[in-house]
């Protein structure tokens, strides 16, 4: 048990509220091909009153078994591209220790208002350029390369403000790359395991992980997200951009808060 953990690991009302949290993690990670960070971090943090770190190290430890249903999920439906994960998991560990680094040293508020536009522009491509359910990622040099750009930048920027990288990882393959909604997220969940991993080991013996916490709302989210893999190959390419959308919005929508909140406290 973690000394900082706010709550009674015994109590009803702690593990219903984990498995709450996992279950709805969980669906929404099937779905749209995220970890479910945006989702277990604030929940954590309203619910469990578990500070903003504390909260962070727990979902990335859950994100592992989470992703890896995830992953087997969309691979029985050929829609993992594995090397190309690789090289965007490569990267995206790379990216992380260069986000950390630049964390000190960069205005955070300016970062996330320039994520914000971002997140706004690729909500709007989401209504113009609906990805073909067969389309598929070639490997060659340059896209190769392109791969790991996008990998040190996704770390980058999860490094600088906690933002998952299916939020980037997912509209950059199907906008840049040209793949399916599909594969996009199944690659997304893919590249996401060694990174939680690694992130998680660092977090371990920083003692930022509610191990009790993590395994009850990761294994929760195993239950449902292979639930939120079907639903996704059920949905019709627009219809699933849209959902996707709304999801984006969400998320914006809570940078947005934590940047006005950023700004009044700089004020």
């Amino acid at each position: 048990m973690n000394e900082r953990s706010p709550v009674d690991h015994r109590s009803a009302r702690f593990i219903l509220t984990c498995v709450g949290v996992g279950l709805a993690a969980g669906l929404l990670s099937g779905m749209f091909g995220v970890g479910g960070g945006t989702v277990i971090v604030p929940l954590l943090v309203l619910f469990l009153h578990f500070d903003q770190r504390l909260a962070a190290g727990t979902s990335l430890a859950a994100i592992v078994p989470t992703a890896t249903v995830g992953v087997v999920s969309y691979a029985m439906h050929g829609s993992v591209a594995w090397i190309p994960a690789l090289i965007l998991a490569a990267g995206a560990v790379i990216g992380a220790q260069l986000g950390t680094w630049a964390l000190a040293r960069l205005s955070q508020n300016v970062l996330r208002w320039c994520f914000i536009v971002f997140l706004a522009v690729v909500i709007v491509m989401l209504f113009i350029v609906v990805p073909s359910r067969d389309a598929e990622l070639d490997l060659t040099w340059l896209t190769g390369l392109g791969l790991a750009g996008l990998g040190v930048f996704t770390g980058t920027m999860a490094g600088l403000l906690g933002v998952g990288g299916g939020v980037i990882v997912v509209p950059a393959l199907m906008f840049l790359f040209g793949t399916s909604d599909l594969e996009a997220k199944g690659t997304s969940l893919l590249m996401m395991i060694p990174t939680a991993i690694s992130g998680t080991i660092g977090n371990l013996r920083r003692r930022n992980v509610d191990l009790v916490a993590a395994i009850l709302v990761g294994v929760s989210a195993c239950a449902t997200t292979a639930v939120g893999a079907w639903i996704a190959t059920l949905l019709d390419p627009f219809v699933a951009n849209i959902l996707f959308a709304v999801f984006l919005t969400f998320i914006a929508s809570q940078l947005v808060v934590k940047a006005v909140k950023a700004r009044k406290k700089s004020a």
